[in-house]
């Protein structure tokens, strides 16, 4: 799968449009995660959340390449393998808090379909910053 600059970016971030009737407005996959996914040796993401939601775009676009260079080296698979049929269906991030001055966390759900049965991931990721980037180091999945 794959994504023009101009569709919406999968992680469903937003940004209020200015004015007297702001609203939210969803940001196109090049504004958001493109890119860091697209341009990931020149373009970093700026914090753990963006990272985070990176990474939830890379898993709709299978593309275990972003995944493994944003991994932390010390808890990274070997290889990853996606589930055939997999239908992400939305992200919603609940908290991003920093930790300390180069290490983060961030709250999530993410659902998609498999199979014909629905999978709600409720996880809180820790992050790390290093030479000027984040990684994600792991997570605990939450019931």
């Amino acid at each position: 799968m794959s994504l023009t600059n101009f569709e919406l970016c999968p992680c469903g971030r937003t940004q209020v449009t200015p004015g007297k009737s702001a609203k939210a407005v969803a940001l196109p996959y090049a504004g958001c995660c493109g890119r860091y996914l697209d341009h990931w040796g020149d373009a970093s993401a700026p914090d753990a959340e963006s990272l985070m939601r990176s990474r939830y775009t890379a898993f709709v676009l299978e593309r275990a390449d972003y995944l493994q260079a944003t991994w932390h080296p010390s808890t990274r698979p070997a290889a990853l393998d996606f589930e055939p049929g997999t239908k992400w269906l939305g992200l919603a991030v609940r908290r991003h808090r920093p930790t300390g001055e180069d290490r983060a966390e961030v709250e999530f759900v993410a659902r998609y379909r498999v199979g014909g049965r629905a999978v709600r991931l409720h996880e809180t990721s820790r992050f790390v910053r290093e030479g000027g980037r984040w990684f994600y180091v792991d997570g605990d999945i939450r019931g």
